[in-house]
């Protein structure tokens, strides 16, 4: 099975984060159509595209801890150029926080502007429970219906969860379902249930115990996304419960091609992983210096408050 990769290659940047939207999704335009083009039958025999993000409050984009909303734009740019499909970016209310309110503070709003696209919120519409057979065993997930209606794509980021796996797309789905069973399962249930058609693993920033630029985007199916995903941050597969699960007690065979100019360029994973950091989450109870100083920046570019929590910080 073979995942797509591409360098993002901005000449202008010498390190650090790209304040500017438009810049980055200029830079974005080429990298983001190679690693779509060799899926693009699939995306567009469809009328429903559902683009499922990593958004998550109060993280900003340069932390690497959610998706760049650039990788996202630049996603339904260029399938409206291949599809007059129905487009939406996807996202959920939570006790937590409303996904209107999430969605702004990322300026998706913006974004869904200026490619036309819908933002939705899943917690408002309806529910399909699904079956879905984990380790031999039965697990019940209530999926939202425009998820269940739509050609899915996932883009995660790199990075760990909480619990140190890599969090992936897999995961980014089981967030989104209902079910009493346990997270895991869940995921791997969601995963089985939704059937995505890829994921676009946006590692242009990647966080994992410091944000760093690795300015790269991998594309395929979501298994084998998330595999690469877990080696990247030298993460055992066989000792993540998902991946595991997915991949069914077996190391997976995955190829990797170089969605460029020039496909005979090599791939080099080795020194990519080289260059992430070492390192987990920050505790739930500890904001990251990282979240304070992106979220400043976000503040002081876009004119919006900073958190409350965060100020004293």
């Amino acid at each position: 099975m073979s995942v797509h990769v591409s360098g993002v290659d901005d000449p202008d940047r010498h390190g650090g984060w790209t304040p500017d939207v438009d810049r980055r999704l200029a830079t974005l335009e080429s990298p983001v159509r190679a690693v779509l083009e060799p899926y693009v039958s699939s995306l567009t025999a469809t009328d429903r595209i559902a683009l499922v993000p990593d958004a998550h409050y109060p993280f900003h984009p340069s932390s690497g801890m959610v998706t760049d909303p650039a990788v996202v734009g630049s996603i339904a740019g260029q399938l409206g150029t291949w599809t007059d499909a129905d487009v939406a970016i996807a996202g959920a209310s939570d006790e937590r926080i409303a996904f209107d309110r999430t969605a702004a503070y990322l300026d998706y709003p913006a974004i869904a502007d200026q490619f036309d696209v819908d933002l939705v919120d899943l917690a408002d519409g309806g529910r399909r429970n699904m079956i879905a057979t984990v380790d031999d065993e039965q697990v019940s997930v209530s999926v939202p219906d425009r998820l269940v209606e739509s050609t899915v794509v996932v883009v995660p980021t790199l990075r760990p969860t909480e619990a140190g796996p890599v969090a992936g797309g897999s995961r980014a789905l089981g967030r989104l379902v209902s079910s009493v069973a346990d997270a895991d399962p869940t995921a791997v249930a969601a995963t089985q249930a939704i059937e995505p058609a890829l994921s676009v693993l946006d590692a242009t920033t990647v966080y994992s115990g410091d944000p760093v630029a690795a300015d790269a985007l991998f594309a395929g199916p979501t298994a084998q996304v998330d595999a690469i995903g877990s080696s990247l941050l030298e993460r055992s597969i066989e000792e993540d419960p998902v991946l595991r699960r997915i991949h069914s007690d077996d190391e997976p065979s995955i190829s990797l091609e170089r969605a460029a100019d020039d496909p005979d360029a090599e791939v080099d994973l080795a020194a990519l992983r080289r260059r992430l950091p070492e390192g987990e989450l920050p505790p739930r109870d500890d904001t990251h210096p990282a979240v304070t100083t992106a979220f400043r920046l976000y503040a002081a570019v876009a004119g919006d408050a900073v958190p409350p929590q965060l100020e004293q910080r």
